[in-house]
């Protein structure tokens, strides 16, 4: 007789099982769909109501997530979206994609986490396979899930099997999809990553096992971190560089020429989306339970928050120069997602550059061609995406690039504007010498 977690791993291998995904953001819809692509019956939970009426009606919500993916795969019957929680009784496995913000004083707020492991539980049965995937501090699934399903009386590693592994998406990226991207798995027994492997072997092209679900969850806080100090070095040298006189991109350039031993890594106007502005001070809150101090990412986070005051204080220094004060001038700022080709505004440089301006008494516009409106707590009124046009840019005395979309017409922008602030380099394939720009 076959023990309980071969019994189950069979069944993920002969794409029997049917598959729960509870938060579809942008983590979870693509794996719904990849679940539902790799031939297994898939269900999306999630508790906002205009995406499951979007879903069940075939349309897209995330940009780079084409509606006929979607609509393919419902019509098809194997990815149906719901509110109802209760249906995880009939899943055979429960992943768990939803955010992971940060609360009061940076400390991890799990309430998302905790609350949609609750749901599970009351659903939990026996060869349920139960998976995290949201970024978190090293034991939060030991820690936090495990206690709170062991309540139902269900053993991990024999009656139930649970699991971490951290979601990779990186949203537009055209080289890179969910099923491309290896998959990390860390079991909270030996047993548990079996399934757990079992289950993602079906839909992407590596899965990547590890010993425990603590070295997952470090695994992904690594790659963040990674990211967060290595931006944060550069945004540095940025800042050194200019008062040099000397181009950091060129620096850049020149030094990426080095076939070994060095990884480029560009400035910017601050770091934005739900991972790497959040994600690094899970570990410096987990760190403090061990008595140590976390001195990079500390450092990496306060230089890369101290970005967009240095935008809005170079865009400063070139109204100056024509002989204009940032109080009431008019500015366009050309991009308001955090990052290019995306339509998410999560944690954006833009929002804080946009209240940083609104401080100084300048009066701001934006365009931005995949964000038509711009609502958010930390902004006092709702903004519109502006038509990018001769006029526009006239109207405006400076003209302030946050997001290099590619969509953007950048030499339209040159030929009518002022002045133009460019915080990515984009300009630099149409720049000439009379054309104002000034980099920050």
């Amino acid at each position: 007789m076959l023990s309980s977690w071969r019994l189950a791993v069979e069944k993920f291998n002969s794409v029997r099982a049917r598959v729960g995904v509870l938060g579809l953001g942008y983590a979870g819809l693509p794996l719904t769909c990849c679940f539902a692509e790799a031939g297994f019956e898939t269900i999306g939970f999630d508790i906002d109501p205009r995406k499951i009426e979007k879903l069940q009606a075939g349309q897209s919500y995330i940009g780079h997530i084409p509606e006929q993916r979607i609509g393919r795969l419902v019509e098809s019957r194997r990815l149906r979206a719901s509110s109802d929680f209760a249906l995880l009784r009939d899943c055979d496995a429960a992943i768990i994609c939803v955010p992971t913000p940060l609360g009061e004083g940076r400390t991890p707020d799990l309430t998302y986490v905790v609350n949609t492991a609750k749901a599970v539980a009351e659903h939990l049965h026996r060869g349920q396979l139960v998976v995290l995937e949201s970024t978190t501090y090293p034991g939060t699934t030991d820690e936090v899930l495990l206690p709170l399903f062991e309540t139902s009386g269900l053993k991990a590693g024999e009656d139930y099997f649970l699991a971490f592994s951290p979601e990779r998406e990186d949203p537009a990226n055209a080289s890179y999809s969910t099923q491309t991207i290896p998959k990390i798995v860390g079991g909270v027994t030996a047993a548990c990553g079996a399934v757990a492997v079992a289950a993602y072997s079906k839909l992407v092209e590596r899965v990547v096992p590890v010993s425990s679900a603590r070295v997952a969850e470090a695994a992904k806080l690594l790659e963040n971190i990674y990211r967060c100090v290595n931006i944060a070095l550069i945004n540095e040298l940025k800042l050194l560089l200019e008062r040099m006189e000397i181009d950091v991109w060129e620096v850049i350039a020149a030094a990426a020429t080095k076939p070994f031993g060095f990884t480029p890594f560009y400035p910017g106007p601050g770091l934005g989306g739900h991972c790497i502005p959040v994600d690094p001070f899970y570990l410096t809150w987990k760190a403090q339970q061990f008595d140590f101090s976390t001195r990079f990412i500390e450092l990496a986070g306060e230089i890369n928050s101290a970005m967009p005051q240095h935008v809005v204080d170079r865009l400063t220094q070139g109204l100056n120069l024509q002989g204009k004060a940032l109080n009431g001038a008019r500015i366009l700022l050309i991009g308001a997602a955090y990052k290019r080709n995306v339509e998410d505004v999560r944690e954006s440089p833009a929002i804080r550059i946009i209240q940083l301006l609104h401080q100084r008494l300048a009066r701001v516009s934006y365009h931005d061609p995949l964000v038509p409106r711009l609502q958010t707590r930390h902004l006092e009124q709702v903004l519109c995406s502006e038509d990018l046009c001769a006029q526009s840019v006239e109207a405006a005395d400076a003209v302030v690039i946050v997001t290099d979309h590619s969509s953007v017409d950048y030499e339209l922008i040159l030929r009518h504007a002022k002045l133009v602030v460019d915080t990515h380099n984009v300009t630099a394939p149409y720049r000439k010498p009379s054309h104002q720009v000034v980099m920050a």
